[in-house]
């Protein structure tokens, strides 16, 4: 007989509860232009403030994927046909630049938080020194203000006119796309002083520690929480004060994700200003001569001592030694400073290469809470790292097999990868499994030996089903490839539509057959 037990389920017999919970993980634009007059229980949960009091109109897409005359089609509907109707209800609004005239003849009574996406500099400069929609939001009711934009000129006045029509501003993030010929170049030319600043909290990225200095000049006296991202952390010849206190300074997060070889001398004044914070968080990778290790002990003695005020410690810290006064500690060094100082939920691994005189260690808080990972090595120890979306791996010993699996299961969503190795790998008998990294869109094994060209790009090895970007040197291409007629590799490139090669070259018959989508 036919099995009674399965059951055509409609989704209109799910609960509100259910579907709710369904909707919030969908794309809102998608949501709002197929759903929307279907049916009265539709328009209901849909149109209610609690649903749509955060309205967010950029269109999500996988790496690489640009918005469609569909999504713009999608779009252009909505603010046709919907939005007449939820205006009142918004509280948070995210716009991307190509979408703005479409919903500047509305008003929004109860709108509070604007985030602009995408946004070109000279674009975004009209929208500030004129009578515009953005103009007027930010002048007489944002509180909440999101800025992603990309910069044409080196220097831009854009953040401080940002602090002077915001009178209402509390919280700005203030995102760059900075050019290459910023980089090096402070991100600020003017002085913040005579601005009266609201602002409690800001979220910036910026070029050089100069900049921090410069935004915790004084100028902006009601700061409680910096949150910055600063591209290098190098010595200069400024002049800013390092040493006045922060007594203000309730929360400051500082992320660097290139060597920095001044860490004692700036890092570590800095911070010794910041007297009474309660919320401090560390990702930095230091390389440092004449000392030892950041570990448990240095933390604690020359930082963590002088805030008696802080309540949350979150750090990820990467040392790389070379020193041949000293003595190399091990892991379990590193593991007993933590824990003579009453810190038991640390992370560590320690790899000393003691023939050159040279190591690296890496420390960190857990649970782990960064969304990016540098300089993993084959000393890595495991653990959870679910919130890890990009890595660098980097060694002068061989990556094997095993370590490639490990990664695949400690860091479940990783999309971002960084190889670099010239040491080709010694143990080449696989499993009879492959590894698979389900979430993983950008490769890069430019610098590595060609063993982890097939390490990734043969499907027995390692299947990678959404690799969309990848970064190779063209000659090892042409060689795992069998220049391009082979099928063992056909698989993991068939879904590219990105690919960045050292050399030139001149695409031979068959390339475009293994690569379909460039």
């Amino acid at each position: 007989m036919e099995s009674s037990n399965n059951y055509n389920i409609n989704i209109l017999d799910l609960s509100d509860e259910m579907l709710l919970a369904i909707l919030n993980k969908l794309n809102m634009v998608d949501v709002l232009y197929s759903l929307v007059y279907v049916n009265k229980r539709f328009n209901r949960l849909i149109l209610d403030p609690f649903y749509i009091h955060n309205l967010d109109l950029t269109v999500k897409h996988s790496l690489l994927q640009r918005v469609s005359p569909l999504d713009i089609e999608k779009i252009d509907t909505i603010c046709k046909r919907i939005l007449a109707r939820i205006h009142h209800h918004i509280y948070k609004l995210t716009v991307p630049l190509y979408l703005i005239e479409s919903i500047v003849n509305i008003d929004y009574p109860q709108l509070q938080s604007l985030s602009l996406v995408n946004f070109e500099e000279e674009k975004f400069l009209e929208y500030l020194t004129e009578e515009t929609f953005i103009y007027r939001l930010l002048t007489n009711q944002i509180t909440h203000l999101n800025v992603d934009i990309f910069f044409d000129k080196k220097e831009s006045n854009i953040f401080l006119l940002i602090l002077c029509l915001g009178k209402h501003l509390t919280d700005l993030t203030y995102y760059h796309h900075f050019s290459s010929e910023h980089l090096g170049h402070p991100t600020f030319d003017l002085p913040l002083t005579h601005i009266c600043s609201t602002l409690t909290k800001l979220t910036i990225n910026v070029t050089t520690f100069d900049d921090c200095l410069y935004l915790l000049d004084g100028n902006l006296q009601s700061l409680t929480a910096l949150i910055i991202d600063i591209n290098k952390i190098s010595d200069s010849l400024s002049i800013l004060d390092n040493t006045r206190k922060l007594p203000q300074l309730k929360q400051f997060s500082l992320t660097s994700y290139h060597l920095t070889y001044v860490y004692d001398e700036k890092v570590i004044l800095l911070l010794h200003r910041m007297i009474n914070i309660e919320d401090l968080t560390l990702f930095l990778n230091v390389v440092r001569f004449n000392s030892t290790y950041i570990d448990g002990t240095h933390l604690y003695n020359d930082i963590l001592v002088f805030m008696p005020q802080l309540q949350k410690f979150t750090f990820s810290i990467n040392t790389s030694l070379s020193n041949s006064q000293i003595v190399f500690p091990s892991n379990d060094d590193i593991q007993y400073s933590f824990i003579e100082k009453g810190n038991r939920h640390v992370g560590s691994y320690v790899q000393n290469r003691l023939s050159m005189q040279i190591g690296q260690c890496h420390v960190y808080s857990l649970p782990y809470q960064f969304d990016s990972y540098l300089l993993l090595c084959n000393s890595f120890q495991g653990g959870i790292f679910d919130k890890v979306r990009s890595m660098k791996m980097i060694d002068t010993y061989p990556f094997e097999y095993e370590l490639f699996e490990k990664i695949s299961q400690h860091f479940p969503f990783l999309q971002n990868l960084t190889l670099d190795n010239f040491d080709g790998q010694k143990d080449k008998q696989h499993s009879s499994t492959f590894i698979t990294f389900p979430h993983l869109e950008q490769l890069d094994i430019t610098f590595t030996h060609v063993d982890y060209a097939e390490q990734f790009l043969f499907e027995k090895n390692t299947r990678l089903s959404r690799l969309l970007e990848l970064h190779i040197g063209y000659d090892t291409l042409a060689i795992v490839t069998n220049n391009f007629t082979n099928d063992l590799a056909r698989f993991n490139c068939s879904q590219i539509k990105r690919l960045v090669t050292k050399e030139l070259y001149v695409p031979p018959k068959d390339f475009h057959l293994y690569f379909p989508l460039l």
